[in-house]
């Protein structure tokens, strides 16, 4: 990555955060990070809080790890129940570093974030890096310029400890969803549409709302349920368009006299048609080789299926 050739002098206050970030470990299996590795900073499933994964970095150098750290910031993990705090199209352009002081130079797409996101994204950046050796202090350019708070006052250099880390957050809204859920006709052979207005914290993701509703089930008495009741979710991420689903093992408790097809078909169309996959993978317990009543593959993700929906 080029670095800019440019002077800084001196370093800002630290910044004084109004807001908590709440740090879990291991994404959300609150395992400790391993013994000479570095935690690595991700944003959870639902994009309200940052969870950490250790790597053991390969560079010997300041510089190296650097690009490393940022790479791996950059990227979604392996694990789906976390993903890049680089979020819509926000991405580092490019850095250097002065002493112990590193400027990372983001393109203006930053500001596109809301302000919860900006600050779960600086946190996740900020203390992922300051573990290097001979990283001390970051400071943020946005389309060349330094970042600046809501007020128009620059942030300056920032440290881990200008973070705080909490249980609980206050990174919350609320808006309405207008939903299209299906659930099986009373015949348990087509799929039968209701329309539903839900009024939602937004830091839960449209489709883990979706999920949510197709268990709470139909509100039509002729319609069946096609979720077992008490079935608990385990992780709702969307990653290239697929949406992985992950329930326990209540999932695959028998819809009463519901068609399997259907059962399955009712969650993806539902997820397809209300949030922003195309397919849906379904997994139970992290695990796809199963066949769902001994007759629906979920090892592949599910396309929508407009020929099942009842006229």
């Amino acid at each position: 990555m080029k670095r800019k050739k440019r002077e800084h002098k001196g370093w800002c206050l630290s910044l004084v955060l109004c807001m908590l970030v709440c740090v879990c470990f291991g994404c959300g299996k609150g395992k400790e990070p391993e013994v000479g590795k570095s935690r690595i900073y991700y944003l959870d499933t639902e994009e309200t809080q940052l969870v950490e994964e250790s790597y053991a970095l390969k560079s010997d150098t300041v510089e190296g790890k650097i690009e490393e750290i940022l790479k791996l910031l950059s990227e979604d993990p392996e694990d789906i129940e976390c993903k890049s705090v680089f979020i819509s199209g926000v991405r580092v352009e490019s850095w250097e570093i002065k002493e112990t002081k590193l400027s990372l130079y983001f393109n203006e797409k930053y500001y596109s974030l809301d302000a919860p996101s900006q600050l779960l994204l600086r946190a996740a950046v900020v203390q992922s890096l300051v573990q290097t050796a001979g990283v001390d202090y970051i400071r943020f350019y946005v389309g060349g310029n330094p970042l600046t708070d809501g007020t128009g006052n620059e942030i300056g250099y920032m440290r881990a400890e200008d973070f705080v880390q909490n249980v609980g957050s206050t990174l919350h809204s609320y808006q309405t969803a207008n939903l299209t859920l299906y659930f099986s006709n009373s015949d348990g052979d087509r799929l039968s549409p209701e329309q539903k207005s839900v009024r939602y914290n937004s830091n839960i993701s449209i489709e883990k709302l979706i999920v949510e509703q197709l268990i709470k089930g139909p509100a039509a008495p002729e319609n069946k349920a096609v979720i077992p009741a008490g079935t608990k979710i385990l992780g709702v991420s969307v990653r290239e368009n697929v949406c992985y689903v992950n329930f326990d093992e209540g999932y695959l408790g028998v819809a009463e006299q519901v068609n399997p097809k259907i059962a399955v078909y009712a969650l993806v169309n539902s997820i397809i048609d209300g949030g922003a996959a195309s397919q849906v993978q379904i997994l139970v317990n992290g695990e796809t080789n199963i066949a769902y009543q001994e007759i629906i593959d979920l090892s592949k993700p599910f396309s929508r299926d407009g020929e099942l929906i009842e006229e």
